[in-house]
């Protein structure tokens, strides 16, 4: 491991903190006890030593112990790797409790109150254990949490790489056209057109703004277009269709709320629109093909509902709905729903996207 999970001098300022604490409290309870026979802990031989000991131990012993644990958990070692940095704990806490217990004369207070050595023993086997457990229990914590926080990074990349995706296959498909070409040579056959037509100079207008919006590419970094040029899409591809015959489509679209400002991912609406004029009964008087857009509270809800048409198909070519439902899955992760209600005589779609 290259660099620490735990820092030396942090872990230095948390037992300097501790010890002060511990000496504050001691001092506390000790003027509440009164006067005894007992020396005060920081009268008693070498108990500058013993303390300076102790922090200088436990810091390091912390340094050592949480990092080698921590690099053990990361690399997702087996028990006997964990038992090798044991024994080393071990080992070390024992010397350290000795010394200490040497040093303020700690052995001759046990035989004076006649504690046996299997005593002593089992003090600092309880000691280490209880000392080693917090220690490993701190350490997995703080391992969950960045294992935890690693992910969030890796999806959160992983989104972008698909946003990125799927914006560049996007890009591709336009660059398949050339859309100055395309507008120009629309423009042309719409001046030549109104002497002759204005229904056919109509149709070419109403189609140039059609390519120009599909094909421009000035959207954010968060690939949302406004919302009220989208639906102005949708308008366009509604007029285009009718113009085409002859004005007797069945088609309602009603839009409420305050759209301004309001943005979306593009190309969603206009693909449940175009599925419901490729495989819908678009002329039917008692069941007209229904668009229904409300903006409320910052959420948007669409519906769409057309009667099934008995006749030959249209092939679909657009990007189809298995396709938004991937953009919607990146773009707004949970906060959307589509329902798809396939039925016998009718087609309905629901769209609800909560945080626009």
């Amino acid at each position: 491991m290259q660099t620490s999970r735990f820092k030396l001098y942090k872990l230095l300022l948390i037992n300097l903190g501790i010890y002060l604490v511990f000496f504050i409290i001691t001092i506390f309870v000790s003027s509440k006890i009164g006067k005894t026979d007992i020396k005060p802990f920081y009268l008693r031989k070498n108990y500058v030593i013993i303390t300076v000991l102790g922090i200088a131990f436990h810091t390091f012993y912390l340094y050592y112990s949480m990092n080698r644990l921590y690099v053990l958990l990361v690399l997702r070692k087996r028990f006997l790797h964990f038992a090798g940095t044991l024994s080393i704990m071990a080992l070390s806490y024992t010397a350290y409790l000795t010394l200490s217990d040497l040093l303020s004369n700690g052995f001759e207070e046990a035989m004076k109150q006649k504690l046996t050595p299997r005593v002593i023993i089992l003090s600092y086997v309880i000691s280490f254990v209880l000392f080693s457990a917090v220690t490993f229990f701190i350490t997995y914590i703080v391992y969950l949490l960045d294992e935890k926080k690693q992910r969030a990074i890796l999806e959160k990349q992983k989104t972008e790489l698909e946003i990125e995706k799927a914006h560049a296959n996007l890009n591709f498909l336009k660059a398949q056209i050339n859309p100055h070409f395309l507008h120009n040579t629309l423009n042309y056959l719409y001046a030549k057109s109104i002497p002759y037509s204005a229904e056919l100079s109509e149709g070419i207008l109403t189609l140039s703004e059609i390519m120009r919006y599909a094909l421009t590419d000035n959207l954010p970094k968060d690939g949302k277009a406004l919302l009220k040029d989208e639906i102005e899409h949708v308008r366009n591809v509604i007029r285009i269709n009718q113009l085409r015959f002859s004005n007797n489509l069945k088609v309602d679209l009603e839009v409420k709320g305050v759209i301004n400002g309001a943005r979306i991912i593009p190309f969603v609406l206009i693909t449940i629109v175009e599925n419901a004029f490729k495989h819908g009964d678009i002329k039917s008087n008692e069941h007209p093909v229904r668009f229904a857009l409300e903006l409320n509270n910052g959420s948007l809800h669409f519906y769409a509902r057309n009667k099934k048409k008995t006749g030959p198909k249209e092939i679909s070519t657009g990007i189809g709905l298995d396709n938004i439902k991937k953009r919607l899955e990146l773009a707004y992760n949970n906060n959307y729903v589509l329902d798809i209600q396939d039925e016998q005589d009718f087609y309905t779609t629901r769209l609800s996207i909560y945080q626009l």
